[in-house]
């Protein structure tokens, strides 16, 4: 199936918005999406190693941001 990877990515992102977690900024997802997105993401350097026994994954600072906007992006919701 064709389907453009960075419209996936970004809708990966903003749904992580949904599931951060640990303190107030929210460093956490939960990394319960499809692996390639992931790794993508890693690749962008938007979500630290998606590798490992942890059920979440840590956005990074440019991630965090990304996240954000595209939850408002998409969603329509101020956050």
């Amino acid at each position: 199936m064709d389907y453009d990877a960075d419209k996936v990515d970004d809708a990966v992102l903003a749904l992580m918005y949904l599931t951060l977690h640990d303190g107030l900024g929210g460093t956490r997802a939960w990394k319960g999406f499809d692996w390639d997105a992931l790794a993508r993401l890693h690749e962008k350097g938007l979500i630290a190693n998606p590798r490992g026994k942890a059920k979440s994954v840590i956005l990074t600072d440019a991630g965090l941001r990304a996240c954000k906007a595209l939850f408002k992006q998409q969603f329509g919701v101020t956050v």
